[in-house]
């Protein structure tokens, strides 16, 4: 018989992934900017990024403790140690320095720029984690996908440009305080980081036997470290003066749920969902993001920024079209049956890889009334 996606209330989990998905990136941004700009008495970021990091460390380890109780008959300390501590959990180290200075670069960026600038150019994140897999994975990209990081870059920059442009005597540098400026090089510092953390994490994912969960858990928490080291530097002396949850007010807290459960979707919608309904998602994150703004910040929409956007809209969804049929076309694979023969000749099925629970590769194979799997060590 044929593999059924899982269901949630009777709707596919890819379906249901995805919305959430998009209501996640909606929020974070609303969220991450009220709380910054609601209070009189600010929070500090850095223990939002910890406290972010120890939710997603807790989720994770509860779930992987949940797999293990399952797979070895029992709840074992030593085997959830193992998993999450053993091998090659130092390989996680790296990306998880990289998210930590990341997700603090975000409330920083966030603060100096509204919510809706902020969300169209971070989706310089998709240009910068291509240009690393080119570089460090040797991916190949298509034209068309060449093209939409042309599109995209393009319409970062319109949204960039201001819609009062009478005094910037033909600069647009001119008329951008140091403030909207330093927000600007926040987000594309947090971009660059995203992209080597994001390219780096799927290397060591592709030569892992590990869960996605364990490997979720281990990146919470080797992110803890850097994020207390955050806190200790960074905030130090005001948090021993004024206290760890300073300022914190229930939108902050709202802010590291946001934060924290990012992560953990998007690791869902790319075992059930593929590229294209991703970033669907995105694009409508980003319209409910910039319509938000307009009502809850009173954010100006000008011709250019509503240009800008669309480019980045349209660039994000070709982008992932071309990203799903160059992976539909490398993961179809001739698959000989394990019938011997059938009437003389070999029977042959056509496989799509995919990966099982472990992060296996796995072939399904489609032919012949038969449909079986076979792990690719």
């Amino acid at each position: 018989m044929l593999a059924v996606d899982p269901l949630v209330l009777g709707v596919p989990l890819k379906y249901v992934s995805l919305l959430v998905l998009t209501v996640q990136n909606s929020m974070l941004v609303l969220v991450m900017r009220y709380s910054r700009v609601t209070s009189d008495t600010p929070f500090y970021a850095s223990t939002a990024v910890l406290m972010s990091e120890l939710t997603k460390f807790t989720i994770c380890l509860f779930i992987t403790a949940k797999t293990s109780a399952t797979e070895h008959k029992r709840l074992s300390v030593r085997h959830i140690c193992n998993d999450i501590l053993g091998g090659d959990s130092w390989k996680i180290l790296i990306p998880a320095g990289l998210y930590t200075i990341q997700n603090n670069l975000q409330y920083t960026a966030v603060t100096l720029l509204d919510a809706a600038t902020f969300q169209v150019t971070y989706q310089l994140k998709i240009l910068t984690t291509a240009l690393c897999a080119v570089m460090m994975l040797g991916t190949r990209l298509s034209t068309q996908q060449w093209l939409s990081l042309v599109a995209l870059t393009l319409g970062v920059i319109l949204v960039q440009i201001p819609a009062d442009r009478s005094n910037t005597a033909g600069s647009m540098l001119s008329a951008t305080d140091p403030s909207q400026l330093l927000g600007l090089m926040s987000v594309f510092v947090a971009c660059v980081l995203s992209g080597l953390a994001g390219v780096y994490f799927e290397k060591v994912l592709k030569g892992s036997r590990k869960s996605i969960w364990v490997r979720n858990a281990q990146l919470a928490l080797f992110s803890i470290v850097p994020a207390l080291f955050g806190v200790l530097i960074v905030d130090g002396p005001d948090i021993r003066q004024n206290g760890f949850f300073y300022g914190y007010t229930a939108w902050t807290w709202g802010a590291i749920a946001c934060q924290a459960m990012g992560g953990l979707i998007v690791s869902v919608v790319v075992k059930y969902a593929d590229n294209i309904l991703k970033g669907f998602a995105t694009s409508i994150s980003i319209i409910v993001s910039c319509v938000a703004s307009v009502w809850i910040f009173g954010f100006h929409i000008s011709p250019l920024f509503l240009a800008g956007a669309a480019l980045v809209i349209y660039a994000t969804y070709i982008y992932g079209r071309s990203e799903h049929k160059r992976k539909s076309a490398a993961e179809v694979l001739p698959v000989t049956s394990d019938n011997s023969e059938q009437h003389g000749q070999p029977v042959v099925a056509i496989g799509r890889q995919s990966q099982d629970d472990e992060g296996i590769p796995m072939v399904s194979i489609h032919g012949d009334a038969k449909y079986t799997e076979l792990k690719l060590q």
